[in-house]
């Protein structure tokens, strides 16, 4: 792809994403021939701290909600996107966005699409987002919906309906529900990308690997060393990536001194989190 072909647009979303400088950015952008995910690993290849690119990036303003049914045993996340914070902060706005999580979870819908086609009031679900548009007077659109099924589920919402956050368990007691939401708080705050190295798909391994050998290769005192010792650096790196980005690795925020594992098995050895959702706006 030609210089000519990348957009102004292109190169700020990719700025924005990875907090990656202009040029830098247009640069990665024309060596990965306008692919977004290639021009990222182009921009962290070359040593850049970028970013990591995730599945919860969502629209800048709007209202996230996340809630569970009355048995704990489904939860649900949708986000309202709409263009500026004035709208999302609006009560009127948050309560719109709560009756349609009511409405979903009554009707135990399993995608966006038969979400916006529940009744609401006499309208579907889609229609009342039209007349919303209408009255306010700016882009408002269901953007997100996320659903987990489980023996137990936590649901927590941070910062103002600005991230939510639902957390699947092997068990449904009250105390195991307390734990489920300090996960979930955990989650929040350090965003990791899956529950164990185990879950991580094998092209995110792979995608890492060749990330952090060609970040060895380019460090001027690792030249002329052996495969065999890149290798191994390569795999520690992927070691200490793992930590960091598993949640039942990571240390527990509201005690450092134990892993999320470790508290888990505090409050019942035999329960696991089966799995989780992290929405966030911004």
């Amino acid at each position: 792809m030609s210089t000519a072909t990348i957009t102004a647009a292109e190169i700020n979303k990719l700025r924005q994403t990875t907090g990656a400088g202009m040029m830098d950015c247009r640069k990665a952008l024309v060596e990965s021939d306008g692919d977004f995910e290639k021009a990222i690993d182009y921009l962290r290849k070359k040593g850049q701290k970028v970013a990591a690119l995730r599945s919860d990036r969502e629209a800048k303003e709007g209202v996230i909600i996340a809630k569970t049914t009355a048995d704990n045993k489904t939860g649900f996340i949708i986000t309202l996107a709409c263009e500026t914070d004035f709208v999302a902060k609006n009560a009127e706005f948050v309560v719109f966005a709560q009756s349609i999580m009511d409405a979903g979870i009554k009707s135990n819908v399993n995608s966006l699409e038969e979400l916006m086609a529940l009744q609401l009031d006499g309208a579907t679900v889609a229609d009342k987002i039209n007349d919303q548009v209408a009255k306010i007077g700016e882009k408002i659109h269901l953007s997100r919906f996320e659903k987990i099924s489980a023996e137990g589920v936590a649901a927590y919402i941070h910062g103002a309906n600005r991230m939510g956050v639902l957390v699947g368990l092997t068990k449904n007691s009250g105390a195991i529900l307390d734990a489920g939401r300090d996960i979930a708080m955990q989650i929040a705050a350090m965003n990791p990308l899956a529950v164990s190295p185990d879950s991580i798909t094998a092209n995110v391994v792979e995608r890492e690997k060749a990330i952090v050998t060609e970040q060895i290769k380019n460090d001027p005192k690792m030249a002329g060393k052996p495969d065999e010792m890149i290798d191994k650096i390569a795999v520690g790196k992927l070691n200490a990536f793992f930590k960091e980005n598993t949640l039942l690795a990571q240390p527990f925020v509201k005690d450092a001194s134990k892993t999320v594992a470790d508290y888990l098995k505090s409050v019942d050895a035999d329960v696991k989190v089966s799995e989780f959702k992290r929405v966030q706006l911004g």
